[in-house]
């Protein structure tokens, strides 16, 4: 229908400029010539200066010594008797426009609004698909090599994940090697992760792997106001995939289209609702669509349909998660190709500093470290650049501008040196990474506490631990200044305490007197299939009693250590107002009374706030709930 529209258009349009150029082609003549009056012409010729006439219509052109003139003859006017009569030569020309032109002429105006309105409507439709008058056409596009090409080569970390589907292109390029054995192609793989996995990327390095015709489509470019324009979406989609079979359909953000019909989401869409039957129809129906493989993402694969993870139209179901320490590695060499490094730069390290990063995470991490060496004028990218951009990505940028009065630097130093103190001395809490007490984000301090390697499990006796940890900033306010002097400092590690306890009584079952029931659903207003479940006032008297019982514990575990090792913890917080930033090893030293570098250090003695610590220290990971102090907050509420 779009090439018909764009035929009309240029038809419309030659028709156009015939008629014009009709209209206006036999006044080539007139455009040399010199118009005078009638009258003037009638004088000349009893004067006998014309030469010779000739008459065309209602112009009378003639000649007057060397030059060309054109009148306008009257209608009542007999200008041949006038002629002969003074004996002048008369030609006459016969009319150039026939009847048809003439209509043609007339029909001028029309032709030009209807050419027009093509013109309008061809673009509104944007060339046919998806514009006014074909919301029903189909928005996937298809995905070439000029759009650039990603291979499994550009993909790292999710060895698992490439090689599932590394089978599905088997089976594109040489579908004789499994159908000899009676295996049929798949008809669906999900993607299922967390954000920035590396979901989408994935489904590219299949396109270009495959070497066949490659429609992508966002789940959300299937719904719109009008009731059936979805179902209409996805019968075009697999009728221009069948027609390029063998081929493969990403679909990204399923969930937008795909969610659990009768659960209540989105108010009953009933649009949504016709979208996924169709969708469920067109993937395994009484028509199949052989050739034609459904690849989809997303990260909410517990909202999906039931009817659409079912073996025959998804039959692969791809965990895509976060990437391991080996993974972390190859995934920042595939994103350092195109940045020059320093020769100290050791990807290793950096992936052993990183633990919880996603593929977006490490992709940023390179992007901030190369933003900063380019910012301070160097050449390539250096070890201290990935330093500084890990403590910007996790931290947040620096607030060095932040004015603050000496009592609230003093007491954000010592709310920071609990947290540290009672981080170094319980050997179950992950080892403390940095503390500082320069704002960032929305906090006035932080002390980042980070796990050694990959972290699979949460043991009781770490939880404990690390509600200990958590609490030990209020517990150092009260025990320097006193229960009435504490500040809203602590409110950041009372939601983490919060969250870590609840997760221990309510799902975890490390509770002897709640037990092990999962009461999550309960505690969140799930009503999902199982139709939830109500809990009495004694459960909810006794989880909320529970949970109290733990942080208290915590902070009085916490409060005990800080009191026994009151000279330790007066050193470390003298030290942070010094230096504002100190390293695990760094703070090490200074609690034992030492400075912080050592006198032998290359750098020859330098200060902490010349030296940036080493990512060889201890490596880093993302901040969990209850994992490090994040005390120190503002008064403002922070976002």
């Amino acid at each position: 229908m779009g090439n018909a529209r764009n035929i009309a258009f240029w038809v419309v349009l030659f028709l156009l400029i015939l008629a014009l150029f009709n209209l206006f082609g036999g006044s080539g003549n007139t455009l040399q010539s010199r118009e005078i009056s009638y009258s003037e012409f009638v004088s000349s010729v009893e004067d006998g200066a014309v030469s010779n006439v000739t008459l065309d219509g209602e112009q009378v052109r003639f000649r007057r010594g060397t030059e060309d003139f054109v009148t306008i003859k009257p209608e009542d006017a007999k200008v041949t008797d006038l002629l002969i009569a003074n004996e002048i030569p008369v030609r006459a020309e016969q009319q150039q426009q026939s009847g048809f032109q003439t209509f043609l002429v007339s029909l001028l105006p029309f032709l030009l609004l209807i050419g027009v309105w093509i013109y309008f409507m061809n673009r509104m439709q944007g060339g046919g698909k998806g514009g006014a008058m074909g919301f029903g056409k189909s928005k996937a596009k298809m995905l070439t090599e000029k759009h650039g090409r990603v291979t499994f080569d550009d993909v790292a970390g999710i060895d698992e994940a490439k090689e599932e589907l590394e089978e599905i292109v088997e089976f594109l390029r040489n579908p004789q090697k499994f159908s000899r054995l009676g295996g049929k192609i798949p008809k669906g793989a999900l993607l299922v992760g967390p954000p920035g996995t590396g979901k989408t990327l994935l489904a590219r390095a299949i396109a270009g792997e495959a070497g066949v015709p490659f429609f992508t489509i966002s789940g959300s470019d299937f719904v719109e106001m009008f009731v059936g324009v979805g179902a209409s979406r996805v019968r075009d989609m697999f009728e221009q995939a069948k027609k390029n079979a063998p081929c493969i359909v990403f679909i990204d953000e399923i969930d937008a289209v795909g969610r659990h019909r009768g659960a209540g989401y989105g108010g009953g869409n009933d649009e949504r609702e016709q979208t996924l039957n169709q969708l469920l129809v067109e993937m395994d129906g009484f028509e199949a669509n052989e050739g034609v493989i459904i690849i989809a993402a997303t990260n909410r694969k517990d909202v999906l349909d039931p009817a659409l993870l079912r073996p025959g139209r998804f039959d692969r179901q791809v965990t895509v998660g976060n990437p391991d320490i080996k993974g972390r590695e190859k995934i920042l060499g595939v994103h350092a190709r195109k940045t020059p490094l320093g020769p100290d730069v050791d990807l290793r390290i950096i992936a052993r500093g990183t633990p919880g990063f996603s593929g977006a995470d490490l992709a940023n991490l390179v992007n901030e470290a190369a933003l900063m060496a380019a910012r301070i004028g160097r050449r390539f990218v250096t070890m201290l650049d990935f330093e500084s951009a890990k403590d910007k990505v996790m931290m947040g940028p620096e607030r060095r501008s932040m004015v603050m009065t000496t009592a609230q630097k003093e007491m954000t130093a010592y709310h920071e040196a609990g947290h540290a103190l009672v981080g170094m001395k319980l050997p179950k809490c992950d080892p403390v990474y940095k503390a500082t007490i320069i704002p960032r984000g929305g906090a006035l301090g932080m002390v980042m506490s980070l796990p050694e390697m990959d972290r699979l499990n949460m043991f009781k006796d770490e939880c404990h631990q690390r509600l200990a940890m958590t609490m030990a900033g209020k517990a150092a306010e009260i025990h320097k200044y006193g229960e009435d002097s504490v500040s809203n400092g602590p409110a950041g590690d009372i939601q983490q305490a919060s969250a870590l306890a609840r997760a221990m009584v309510l799902q975890w079952g490390m509770s002897d007197k709640v037990g092990n029931i999962d009461y999550s659903e309960a505690a969140q207003g799930y009503t999902g299939n199982t139709g939830g479940f109500s809990v009495s006032a004694n459960t909810k008297e006794l989880v909320e009693q529970e949970v109290q019982k733990f942080i208290q514990d915590g902070y009085d575990w916490a409060l005990k250590i800080v009191q026994d090792n009151n000279e330790e913890f007066e050193r470390l917080a003298q030290g942070l107002l010094e230096y504002e930033t100190l390293t695990g090893d760094e703070i090490e030293r200074v609690m034992r009374g030492e400075p912080p570098q050592a006198p032998d250090d290359e750098d020859g003695g330098a200060t902490v706030e010349e030296k940036k610590p080493s990512l060889t220290s201890i490596p880093k990971a993302k901040k969990k709930p209850g994992s490090s102090g994040d005390g120190g907050m503002e008064p403002e509420p922070s976002t």
